[in-house]
């Protein structure tokens, strides 16, 4: 299966990604290894994400900009609002990175 490295960016991803630096920074961990425990975080996102989140979300904004580049879209949006079922998150600005989840299968 392939992956994207997009949540590499998430705060999780980025806390791992110093963790795994320091440790081999220290000598603690090979960068092999580091490179490893990034590829199976990669793998590990996008599992848990198509098969544990149920919950939809509806979103409504100023379309500020938009971009589609080797099969990857981007949106910013001004003055977002989240709705799910239970609540709204009014977002000042927002950014949204969508992949063809076609090609993870690929």
């Amino acid at each position: 299966m392939a992956t994207f490295e997009l949540y590499r960016r998430s705060t999780i991803g980025m806390c791992l990604t110093e963790t795994l630096d320091e440790m081999v920074f220290n000598g603690v961990l090979s960068s092999e290894l580091a490179i490893q425990v990034l590829v199976q975080f990669d793998k590990s996102m996008t599992e848990a994400l198509e098969s544990q989140v149920k919950s939809k979300v509806s979103i409504k904004g100023h379309l500020h900009t938009y971009r589609f580049c080797d099969n990857v879209w981007t949106f910013i949006l001004q003055d977002a609002i989240f709705k799910n079922e239970e609540k709204q998150e009014n977002v000042g600005r927002v950014k949204i990175v969508a992949c063809d989840s076609k090609l993870l299968t690929q």
